[in-house]
């Protein structure tokens, strides 16, 4: 995003134009700039480590046309669903182009996994009997718990130590390998949720070494060459004004250096490092475009929007802070608003006080940043309020890549029994 004069731009094209032509709310991401940071990250990493691979994490946004790119810029995809997998291969990345991370597996979830032919990543040492009912898969990888998480976006997002849902036990990793070889597979990775959304370059060596410790054991006892060695996702970018950014080039360089060190350490053939980030792709590549639909003068002046939680449900869900832009009026003098959503729901009402411009009226264009990562993915119907249109901004070229959602597509797979229409 970008300012000309008061007017607010996305790639080559005023903000206004966008939501004139396609309606708001609006999801609007700048293909150019997903690229960019795609190219910045592997190539930090690719210094240290020429074989460095990445995943692209396709929960955080699932638009075909978004893992398109990142396809394209040599990525492949890690899946937490059947259905990821699908999507994934839908753009045509398969077999070990996609790592399957799904965790809590149904029996279905395990038989058509394998069937896909995908790399899987077991969440948990207990899935493994059932995964061998169906099959042997030719390359199999545990996540792990390193015991230790961190997260700039709330403990809700703690994806790693003592109170994650995710990942086997530290204590628990030795006999999972051991019965894993024991059933005959030969081919080995291991993989961890190394944070969410950091933004210290520090810590990514620090749990690099917590994950080495507990494979470098397992290497030596049981005789595994890791293939490869998955850190997950983590790569912060800020959300506030004035935060500062992820020193990248610093992360990569101290985590490759850690790497080699701790394979030195336990006599290991360094195996392949990758990771599997997303909100480094796409989360500052993407806005929400909205309308003000009215002003309310009460114990609070409230700023109305058709930018409910149901399109953006972070700040409602996490506490989430996503900066605010108002087209035509960022020079203006401004004074503590509140601003919500049209939904029958307090917490709708997603910004108690904010400095917004103080002459906002009826009509003027709101520009939330930094919703491209998990924003579109999370959206929802309530109160009969439709999901929003995406649109991929290419330099002055801006293209529909999903349609608004219709009434017809909100009844779309309900059943009305006869006698109920009678």
């Amino acid at each position: 995003m970008k300012m000309n004069g008061s007017q607010i731009m996305i790639g080559d094209i005023p903000a206004a134009e966008l939501a004139s032509r396609f309606g708001t709310p609006l999801y609007v991401y700048d293909e150019q700039k997903i690229r960019e940071n795609y190219r910045r990250a592997v190539g930090a990493f690719k210094k240290h480590c020429p074989d460095f691979r990445m995943f692209y994490a396709v929960k955080c946004s699932n638009n075909p046309a978004i893992v398109n790119i990142l396809r394209q810029e040599g990525a492949g995809a890690d899946c937490a669903s059947v259905n990821e997998i699908l999507l994934a291969k839908s753009v045509g990345l398969d077999g070990e182009n996609v790592m399957f991370s799904g965790n809590f597996l149904s029996d279905e979830d395990i038989r058509q996994g394998l069937e896909s032919g995908v790399v899987f990543n077991l969440d948990d040492e207990s899935i493994l009997p059932r995964l061998l009912k169906f099959g042997t898969p030719e390359v199999l990888s545990f996540r792990i718990n390193p015991g230790y998480g961190r997260s700039n976006v709330g403990d809700f997002v703690t994806n790693a130590g003592p109170n994650a849902k995710f990942g086997i036990h530290p204590d628990h990793v030795l006999e999972a390998y051991r019965q894993a070889q024991a059933a005959g597979i030969k081919r080995f990775g291991a993989h961890m949720m190394t944070g969410s959304c950091i933004t210290d370059a520090d810590y990514f060596p620090f749990v690099t070494g917590l994950l080495m410790d507990i494979i470098g054991k397992v290497s030596k006892e049981l005789g595994i060459d890791f293939e490869f060695v998955d850190l997950g996702g983590g790569l912060g970018i800020p959300y506030e004004p004035g935060e500062p950014g992820l020193d990248l080039e610093a992360a990569a360089a101290k985590t490759a250096a850690m790497f080699a060190s701790k394979c030195a350490e336990y006599g290991m053939k360094q195996p392949r490092l990758e990771m599997e980030p997303a909100r480094y792709f796409v989360g500052n590549a993407g806005y929400v475009l909205g309308r003000v639909h009215s002003i309310k003068h009460s114990y609070k002046t409230i700023v109305g929007t058709d930018i409910g939680m149901n399109v953006l449900v972070r700040p409602a869900f996490y506490g989430s802070y996503h900066h605010i832009f108002v087209d035509g009026k960022e020079n203006h003098d401004r004074v503590l608003l509140g601003m919500c959503g049209q939904l029958c729901e307090n917490t709708d009402y997603w910004v108690k006080d904010r400095l917004l411009p103080a002459d906002m009226a009826e009509g003027d264009l709101v520009v939330v940043e930094n919703a491209g990562a998990y924003g579109f993915g999370m959206s929802y119907q309530y109160n009969g309020r439709l999901r929003a249109a995406e649109v991929l901004v290419n330099g002055s070229e801006a293209i529909l890549i999903r349609e608004r959602e219709r009434f017809e597509d909100m009844i779309a797979h309900t059943i009305v029994p006869d006698y109920l229409k009678k």
